[in-house]
């Protein structure tokens, strides 16, 4: 039996491709709520550590570049260890029912570190918010590529990626107008309080959204996934394919090595080890010194508080800009020349940005050439390096261990993540702006690392990509 009768009008094929489309946007508007909440918890971190390094009697909690690094890294060190757990959660109870359960925890952990008294709970509540965190974030890319179907993975799975920036953006919009609009010692307990809002809607959303249906082939759940792909897919003869597809795929998962044995095969070892390689790539550009900390940056250059904080939107902005154009590029491009095209720029711009802030005396013309480098960055880092990293979480791991392997990944990047947030603020502080020299030395290690290691994958479905990866490094 199928929803396609071989009589149906062209205009209710139509009808029906729209109605797909529909449900789809629905199932990844749900699941990109973690990326919304990822976005605006990182974010609003820059917006809220100004006023939260004032001293406790001017409401603040008194931090200094030690207490500032740990308030910032406590939630990225949270999410290593959230990404990595929530991998092997997802495989065993499902990418749905994962998400409901963080959506729970971005909730709570937002709350507490709205009202946090003081430096040491702040740091645990930081860290709650961060299993949060980084469990969407391993969570959702995965959850998405398996909804999507192998012709729109490229584009839905970007979208994750977009609205970690839109967060981002928000973030930066709601603690400049704070700033600027009320007078309140404690404004910095408001921002932070609106992280809850994104966990909110994630958790009303999983009660609408099917289950994956890659998941349930993995759990032989057979009719339940054809039932999910009949809702998903456009015509019969892809629901056909891709439901032989992963039904062949469980049957040699089924038949091959247990998960345990399966982690100890080389081809798998090789793939773990690329992921890993890629989050370093991805988190040693220094994306996240300028999106935790281009505040602190520019006040170096002699900008006031308030106008600092008001420049991040631009970082925002051009984020927002740059992953809508990486979006239309990624599915038209090789995955290995959009990394190469991105690294090739963002050490340019690190090296402009050193020279800028290492040569040029202190005054407003050095503030804008310091801007304008930053956002040359953050364009091609949002636009050719971070939508290919989360494309690459989703498709690059085999499905018998996919959350398990993707998990262990991203927890990887969130740990390279903490060293730049924790590392940055003191390395500044040591040898001043020389550090924007040892992210171009980094960086160019990457672009080696690109070049001779990553595989391509554009153009397969994630079946094709698994046996490619096994014939390729390990033993068919």
């Amino acid at each position: 039996m199928t929803d396609y009768p071989s009589d149906q009008h062209p205009a209710d094929q139509t009808e029906t491709k729209e109605s797909v489309r529909q449900r789809i946007f629905i199932v990844v508007l749900v699941a990109t709520m973690g990326a919304l909440a990822y976005g605006y918890d990182t974010g609003i971190i820059s917006g809220a550590l100004p006023f939260m390094s004032s001293a406790p009697s001017q409401g603040g909690l008194g931090l200094n570049s030690f207490t500032e690094g740990l308030v910032a890294s406590s939630l990225i060190f949270g999410a290593a260890l959230g990404s990595f757990l929530s991998g092997f959660v997802s495989d065993r109870f499902g990418r749905r029912m994962t998400l409901r359960s963080l959506a729970l925890l971005f909730v709570a952990g937002a709350l507490g570190t709205a009202v946090a008294p003081s430096v040491t709970s702040m740091v645990i509540m930081r860290f709650i918010l961060g299993v949060a965190v980084g469990g969407g974030s391993s969570t959702v890319p995965v959850f998405i590529a398996e909804i999507a179907g192998p012709k729109r993975r490229a584009s839905l799975v970007s979208r994750n990626e977009l609205m970690i920036v839109v967060g981002q953006l928000t973030a930066y919009i709601i603690s400049t107008v704070m700033s600027y609009a009320l007078h309140d010692p404690h404004i910095w307990r408001y921002m932070l309080a609106l992280a809850m809002v994104p966990g909110i809607l994630l958790f009303i959303g999983t009660f609408f959204v099917p289950a994956s249906p890659h998941w349930l082939v993995s759990e032989g759940r057979f009719s339940e996934a054809l039932k999910v792909l009949k809702k998903l897919r456009e015509t019969p003869r892809e629901v056909r394919k891709e439901m032989a597809d992963m039904r062949k795929q469980e049957k040699l998962a089924r038949k091959g090595p247990s998960v345990k044995e399966l982690l100890k095969e080389r081809w798998v070892i090789r793939l773990l080890l690329t992921g890993c390689g890629l989050g370093f790539v991805l988190q040693f550009t220094g994306v996240n010194a300028f999106m935790y900390y281009t505040p602190i940056i520019l006040k170096t250059t002699g900008l006031g508080t308030n106008a600092s904080i008001a420049a991040t939107i631009g970082n925002g902005v051009v984020s927002v800009i740059a992953v809508l154009v990486g979006i239309w590029a990624v599915s038209r491009f090789s995955r290995r020349r959009m990394l190469m095209t991105g690294l090739s720029v963002v050490i340019l711009a690190q090296v402009a940005l050193g020279l800028t802030l290492t040569l040029l005396p202190q005054n407003l013309l050095q503030s804008y050439l310091a801007l304008a480098s930053i956002l040359v960055f953050l364009f091609f880092m949002q636009m050719c390096i971070s939508p290919v990293y989360w494309l690459l979480m989703s498709e690059l791991f085999p499905m018998k261990i996919r959350g398990a392997l993707a998990g262990t990944a991203v927890s990887f990047q969130w740990i390279c993540n903490a060293i730049v947030a924790f590392a940055f603020p003191l390395t500044l502080s040591l040898i001043g702006n020389q550090t924007f020299f040892i992210f171009v030395l980094l960086n160019i290690g990457s672009f080696v690392f690109v070049y001779f290691l990553l595989p391509e994958t554009r153009g397969k479905s994630l079946e094709e990509i698994e046996n490619m990866m096994r014939s390729k490094y390990g033993e068919v």
